[in-house]
């Protein structure tokens, strides 16, 4: 427990020094999103190479995967009902609620937490690829069909994943692992070196935008807020925890990796995406603040119990 709690107090003091940074203009928003993309381009993809490369995946990738997969089909299963039956949402207004309730800050919020709390951060490849290789492009081809009146190309679906860094990254890695090689010296040092710049870089540019990106107003209805936010940070994480312990027998460690990256909060780019169709956008930009707030009290409370 102590060492779990040295890695949230890591986590913090980081952030906190990103936004002491930005209060005292040494960074500013333009500098956050320098680090932003540094780390989302270059330093994450080289990480994910790296750690997965070096990682036996087979074990991580089956259970895990399966326990973290019902937390995710649960939560958006029941906001989908809720916001037809009840909040009367349209198709597309419905997958970026999904969205918000169900799709985890993986990359951003999932790496270090796995890095510093966890302490592997290979546990948090099955959710990333299961987002970025399943979950967004199915959610981004609803879209599509939902908001254009002519239908998305196939090659337009199935490139989409592989536009993303952190796709190519994990992949790249999982098929070295899988083929069971060894990164030669010449390449594994300078990625290694790279990807060790994306976790402080997150960190910092999080803590920049904490102190000087804006507040979100009112403006989503709070029932339907209320609702994505108990999915998102009560019925994801205990749904991963009792598939993980009761389906799949997982150990105690495994167990603690699922429920604690079930628990973070909505990913930013929901809201990217809700933008881009024009879609939900108060709502997604609302969850992400109120599930990115309580998300580490949650998670404290999680790793009291678990750890």
């Amino acid at each position: 427990m102590q060492g779990v709690l040295a890695g949230f107090a890591t986590i913090i003091v980081v952030i906190g020094l990103g936004a002491l940074l930005a209060h005292l203009k040494v960074l500013d928003l333009a500098s956050q999103v320098v680090l932003s993309r540094l780390a989302f381009f270059v330093a994450s993809p080289a990480l994910m190479v790296t750690v997965l490369a070096d990682t036996d995946v087979t074990e991580v990738f089956s259970r895990n995967l399966a326990a973290t997969a019902v937390g995710v089909l649960v939560a958006s299963a029941v906001y989908v009902v809720a916001a037809r039956l009840v909040f009367r949402r349209d198709l597309a207004d419905t997958v970026v609620g999904a969205l918000c309730a169900a799709y985890v800050n993986a990359g951003n919020l999932g790496l270090p937490i796995a890095a510093y709390v966890i302490g592997d951060v290979a546990l948090v490849a099955p959710t990333l690829l299961m987002q970025l290789l399943v979950l967004q492009p199915l959610a981004l081809a609803v879209l599509d069909q939902a908001t254009s009146p002519q239908p998305p190309s196939a090659w337009r679906l199935i490139s989409r994943p592989l536009r993303t860094p952190l796709t190519v990254g994990s992949l790249i890695g999982l098929a070295v692992s899988l083929a069971g090689v060894e990164l030669p010296a010449p390449i594994h040092d300078p990625l290694d070196l790279v990807g060790g710049m994306a976790v402080p870089a997150m960190l910092l540019a999080y803590g920049v935008s904490l102190r000087l990106g804006p507040l979100p107003g009112r403006g989503a209805a709070p029932a339907e807020l209320g609702l994505i936010s108990v999915l998102k940070l009560v019925v994801q994480p205990v749904t991963a925890y009792a598939a993980g312990r009761f389906l799949f027998g997982l150990d105690s460690e495994a167990l603690l990796a699922v429920t604690v990256l079930s628990a973070l909060p909505t990913a930013q780019n929901i809201f990217v995406h809700a933008t881009r169709y024009d879609r939900g956008v108060i709502v997604a930009r609302d969850a992400i603040f109120v599930s990115t707030m309580l998300a580490v009290p949650v998670m404290f409370v999680i790793v009291a119990l678990l750890a």
